[in-house]
């Protein structure tokens, strides 16, 4: 059984219909599409992640026209959108792909931003042979690039895949840097220079992780 890490981005139109309606606003970004599922009658459910003003997550949900019915929870700047709408986009046409050749996708799907096309980095679970036919299958116009591919361990990413790309990337550079190391080897200041993010900013996403991987740990 092998995985596959890849980034699909497409530069002629939006991944996925509400990632058009939160681009036009520097208030809130979607980090991740922790799931997508057809309802019924042409309807999609999904449960989006989100990051930055809440509020203006709303009133973006509530004058888009594709969007039936809507919940936005969270504070502090992170929160998830449950969303009913009438169409998921190439999301739809992506899983339509994993499902005709029996792939598994491991939620969930992270936004990605490169050069100037908006993008997804997902994992795949399959045989060889089946990972290859389903990249030989996606449609003109998305861009595949590889990042990781290798044998499946039952155990891997679980943990990794709570966190956004974002959280994930912090995470790395903190370890590699020895902020766990005892004594530690950096401070929130430094990790803040490598990340040209402000020093607060480090010590709230790195509480963040921590929240998260303790909490499935414990679970």
């Amino acid at each position: 059984m092998r995985y596959a890490t890849i980034v699909l981005t497409w530069d002629d139109q939006p991944v996925h219909p509400l990632d058009d309606v939160f681009a036009r606003s520097d208030a809130i970004s979607v980090e991740a599409i922790r799931y997508v599922s057809p309802a019924y009658e042409g309807r999609y459910v999904e449960l989006l992640e989100l990051a930055g003003d809440l509020e203006s997550a709303r009133t973006l949900l509530a004058d888009a026209p594709g969007v039936i019915e809507y919940d936005v929870a969270g504070d502090g700047g992170r929160g998830v959108a449950y969303v009913q709408c009438r169409t998921a986009g190439l999301v739809d046409d992506l899983l339509a792909i994993l499902r005709e050749h029996e792939i598994v996708l491991e939620w969930p799907m992270s936004s990605v931003d490169s050069h100037d096309a908006r993008g997804l980095k997902l994992t795949v679970v399959g045989t060889s042979q089946a990972i290859q036919r389903a990249a030989a299958d996606l449609p003109d116009g998305i861009d595949l690039a590889l990042e990781r591919l290798g044998e499946y361990e039952p155990t891997a990413g679980q943990l990794s895949g709570l966190l956004t790309e974002r959280q994930q990337e912090l995470l790395e550079v903190a370890v590699r840097e020895g902020y766990y190391e005892v004594p530690r080897e950096t401070t929130h200041r430094e990790l803040a220079e490598q990340l040209e993010v402000a020093p607060g900013t480090v010590s709230e996403h790195l509480q963040r992780i921590e929240a998260k991987l303790i909490g499935a740990a414990l679970e």
